[in-house]
């Protein structure tokens, strides 16, 4: 059954029909986030990324994000929310806010989160850093970390049932290709390149 509220989504998320869980499914990409009151299922794929699963429980609310980098190198807010998404301080907080709208009560919040493999060759372990910044902000936000399936060295592909809390994680141990690791690349360094003048870097 489909609630009145509307689910919320930020970027280019693209929604679909899983006929293996015989439901309707969101894919996020790096810097987007959804949130929804739905029966549904939010999928992503990770590699140095980290994803954040958040459920009220009770109100059956839940949401994920995927993000690249713990802070902007300059400190200073990105014009645009998609473009901010893509930093773990931003993207937390910006799903916090969704699924509030959407009848989650803060004081519930409970979490998940995955990814920060070291998986991008030739640069440093971002997803260590990542997988730091979302421990701490979640333990300076009292939202208990109900489990954690991060680090390694392989890419992950992430499955959330908002209404249940379930996740499922496939580890994915052979790629057909490097879209993955391209992908983390290219906007690694357009980050860093977009924000030349502010002083972004990437991190070490």
């Amino acid at each position: 059954m489909t609630s009145s509220l509307a689910p919320l989504v930020q970027g280019r998320a693209s929604k679909y029909l899983d006929r293996h869980f015989n439901r309707q499914a969101m894919k996020i990409l790096p810097g987007e986030f959804y949130a929804t009151v739905d029966d549904e299922v939010i999928v992503t794929v990770l590699g140095s990324c980290v994803t954040a699963c958040l459920l009220d429980p009770i109100a059956m609310v839940g949401g994920m994000n995927h993000f690249m980098l713990p802070l902007r190198g300059d400190g200073e807010p990105d014009p645009d929310v998609f473009s901010s998404a893509r930093y773990g301080a931003a993207a937390m907080d910006y799903l916090i806010d969704d699924l509030v709208l959407l009848g989650a009560e803060r004081s519930r919040l409970v979490a998940k989160a995955f990814g920060g493999g070291r998986v991008v060759r030739g640069l440093p372990d971002i997803g260590g850093q990542n997988i730091d910044f979302v421990r701490g902000f979640l333990r300076d936000k009292g939202i208990p970390l109900w489990s954690e399936d991060m680090g390694g060295t392989l890419p992950r592909k992430i499955y959330f049932f908002p209404h249940t809390g379930q996740v499922l994680v496939k580890r994915i141990q052979r790629l057909h290709n490097d879209t993955i690791f391209d992908r983390e690349r290219a906007y690694l360094f357009d980050m860093a390149s977009s924000r030349t003048e502010g002083g972004t870097e990437l991190p070490t």
